[in-house]
């Protein structure tokens, strides 16, 4: 093995697992460490690059986290809550880098995910990508410039194997929002509206969840006052710039002390 960088890539048989392999494969800033997948599944024991249809990469699919971690400096995760959970505590015991684009997790999985980044560095967002940070950025500063006779709702879309909802995304949509008119989202969020709901409360900040075909990822904020809207979108096409944010996280957090980071700090944001 070389002197770069060893990366763990988790869930390789998934969408963002393969493009991960295929994004850290390609770089020639680091390696790829190990390959995991769930036990039982039945990539364990193949080359992960002639499972992708790559061609032989010399990395065994495996499925003890443990093992792979223990020569690595970072892991790049975009699989399940309590697979993240599982591993963020192996990471802070090797000290190495945990890029987390894992979504739906509950509050006390956050506190868990907290005590970790008290021994390692955690880099977590509901989106890796350039464009959709600076979306967010955006959204804040148009909730701080515009007052409650702006409404805002959030819109999103995905594929239709997508699990949890709102998006990552949106929910990071919404607390720039939040935050960008000072109140905590969990107080004025509507995340589903059905049948006689009544009148849309002022203040509130509304979700949308659509889901369907084979969409990567579509999000709009929309601020809708009387007479004008203002709409806030990012359209994503390729999983391939999740794949390279994750991977640009990962080498900003090697050597990075201990804590709890998100891609705006990566981006300098």
């Amino acid at each position: 093995m070389s002197d770069l960088p060893g990366i763990v890539v988790m869930g390789v048989s998934g969408r963002m697992g393969g493009m991960l392999v295929r994004e850290v494969t390609a770089s020639p800033a680091v390696q790829l460490a190990a390959a995991l997948e769930r036990p039982g599944h039945d990539w364990l024991g193949r080359d992960v690059g002639e499972a992708l249809g790559l061609g032989a990469l010399g990395v065994t699919v495996g499925d003890d986290p443990l093992e792979a971690i223990a020569g690595a400096q970072a892991v790049l995760d975009f699989t399940t809550p309590a697979a993240s959970l599982a591993m963020a505590d192996l990471a802070a015991q090797a000290r190495a880098v945990h890029v987390i684009g894992t979504t739906g997790f509950a509050p006390e999985d956050l506190e868990r995910l907290k005590r970790a980044a008290r021994h390692a560095t955690i880099v977590r967002a509901g989106n890796m990508s350039l464009g959709v940070n600076l979306l967010v950025r955006l959204t804040r500063m148009v909730a701080e410039a515009l007052g409650e006779e702006f409404d805002v709702e959030i819109v999103e879309m995905h594929h239709r194997h997508k699990v949890d909802a709102p998006s990552g995304t949106a929910l990071m949509l919404g607390e720039a929002a939040a935050e960008g008119r000072g109140v905590q989202l969990g107080r004025v969020a509507d995340r589903g509206r059905d049948g006689q709901t009544g009148a849309r409360k002022a203040g509130h900040i509304g979700f949308a969840a659509l889901r369907g075909g084979d969409v990567v990822g579509e999000h709009d904020v929309i601020f809708a006052g009387e007479g004008e809207r203002i709409v806030l979108r990012h359209i994503a096409t390729d999983r391939a710039i999740f794949a390279r944010g994750a991977l640009r996280a990962a080498l900003w957090g090697i050597d990075r002390k201990p804590g709890e980071y998100d891609m705006m700090d990566v981006l300098g944001l």
